[in-house]
């Protein structure tokens, strides 16, 4: 067996199956192969989508030998240079970059010289609380500071009001002529103000795709930059995502999981479990999850199938980290409504053996932790939780990651993109638009005076005044 296929992700559902959950609650096999032939085309139009430039994301393990390089050296020329490297985005131009920092790096990354390796800071600044963001910028040395500002378009409210007050921050400190060497822009090619920016400053810009959305473009300088600035391999990522990207490709039906789950949760939704809960075993990939949450939110959730109906579908994404939430959560997942599918991230094998001290014999409640260890621990908790489910005839499922690398991880993110990308196409949606959170975004516009925006303004001014006798 090769390295490669040593560091493969398994899928486990069995436990999705009846056998082990009841018929009430379970799928059969049979219900899966009578749905195959759908899932099948779900695939083929999949693939067809991609031979049009239409599927950006399924791109990317393959053609970005030139900016790997370019992220590389730049990573390699400024780390030197700067003690902290800050990342100004919001939704895909963040819960990515912190997934993969999680996921690869120290877990105490920023708090000690040596977990850096000579490599800068990092700070993922995705929100604009007034209070976290000063905070942040009071604590950073504006001269030894690089910013990355991520916008395709330039005019995200959050990312750009954080870049004028960052760009002030750095001005203020080595003057204006000196600004664009403290910032590196993400953004499209060939439109919106964050390109026009970058050139007027002279900054160092990096390029997003045009047919990769927010949410698909972890595999791309939007997360390879802040990736190679803290000496992760986005080499091994990206040899992780095409991997992955053969075995999705399979057009039989039982040798693509990602095909398979896709189908899975498509039959789970429509047998009711409307919430999807992913719940890794692992701190290093418990941010996968929220990466995941908004994927699987932004792509699925829709008022209007292709056809232009109105259906309001969408399974409801859950995060959970296990062992932690068998003790916030867990309780609803036993006894609570039969409406969540759960999908189980385990580590086969952790990067620490720690053994757990033997002491105090004589309690028996206590003494029979002694000698097994935290990864055992850890897995054993996940083994019982998973029984436990399935006594109470609740869907799960596993996904096996051998171990947490840079490999293994660029299996996950693709594989979870290739899965939504199959589920949206069974749910007859658009997986990759967000009228939603453009809605939002206008209003917000408007309600700022951005020019163009006053009809939004006006809805706002003219919306229904809230009671104060409902003010409680």
């Amino acid at each position: 067996m090769s390295v490669k296929e040593d560091l493969r992700l398994k899928l486990d559902i069995n436990n999705v199956f009846a056998e082990m959950i009841g018929e009430e609650h379970g799928l059969t096999v049979k219900e899966l192969e009578d749905a195959k032939e759908e899932a099948l085309r779900a695939h083929q139009n999949i693939l067809e989508a991609e031979a049009e430039g239409k599927m950006g994301f399924m791109e990317l393990p393959y053609k970005q030998e030139e900016v790997v390089k370019e992220l590389k050296e730049t990573a390699e020329e400024l780390k030197d240079k700067f003690d902290n490297f800050v990342v100004l985005g919001i939704g895909g131009s963040a819960l990515g970059n912190i997934a993969v920092q999680t996921a690869i790096n120290d877990p105490h990354y920023n708090l000690f010289e040596e977990a850096r390796n000579g490599y800068p800071r990092l700070f993922v600044s995705d929100n604009v609380d007034p209070e976290g963001t000063k905070a942040l910028l009071d604590k950073l040395d504006p001269k030894k500071t690089l910013f990355n500002v991520i916008s395709k378009s330039g005019s995200t409210a959050e990312t750009m009001s954080q870049f004028l007050l960052a760009r002030k921050f750095i001005a203020d400190a080595v003057g204006e002529e000196n600004v664009g060497e403290h910032f590196i822009a993400t953004t499209s090619k060939d439109s919106g103000y964050l390109i026009e920016i970058a050139k007027r400053e002279g900054m160092k810009k990096f390029f997003i795709p045009d047919n990769v959305g927010g949410r698909f473009s972890v595999l791309t300088p939007v997360g390879l930059l802040s990736a190679a600035m803290t000496g992760v391999d986005i080499e091994e990522l990206l040899d992780g995502a095409a991997y992955m990207d053969k075995i999705c490709r399979e057009d039989d039906f039982w040798k693509n999981p990602a095909l398979v789950n896709g189908l899975i949760q498509y039959l789970a939704y429509k047998k009711g479990k409307i919430m999807n809960v992913m719940m890794p075993y692992s701190d290093r990939l418990r941010d996968v999850a929220d990466w995941y949450r908004q994927l699987w939110a932004e792509s699925l959730g829709k008022e209007v199938d292709r056809q232009g109906n109105q259906v309001n579908v969408g399974p409801t994404p859950i995060k959970a980290l296990g062992a932690t939430d068998q003790h916030s959560q867990a309780q609803l997942y036993m006894e609570g409504p039969f409406d969540k599918i759960i999908t189980f991230l385990e580590v086969e094998n952790f990067g620490e053996e720690l053994e757990i001290p033997g002491a105090y014999q004589d309690l028996a409640g206590l003494g029979y932790l002694g000698g097994h260890s935290f990864d055992e621990l850890i897995n054993t908790e996940k083994w019982a939780t998973e029984l436990a489910l399935n006594k109470r005839k609740r869907m799960n499922q596993t996904l096996k990651v051998p171990e947490v690398n840079e490999f293994t991880l660029g299996q996950l993110f693709y594989f979870f993109e290739f899965q939504t990308a199959v589920t949206g196409e069974l749910l007859n949606v658009n997986a990759f638009n967000q009228p939603g959170v453009e809605l939002g975004k206008n209003y917000t516009y408007g309600i700022f005076g951005r020019d163009g925006y006053q009809e939004k303004k006006d809805e706002f001014e003219n919306s229904a005044s809230h009671k104060d006798d409902l003010i409680l």
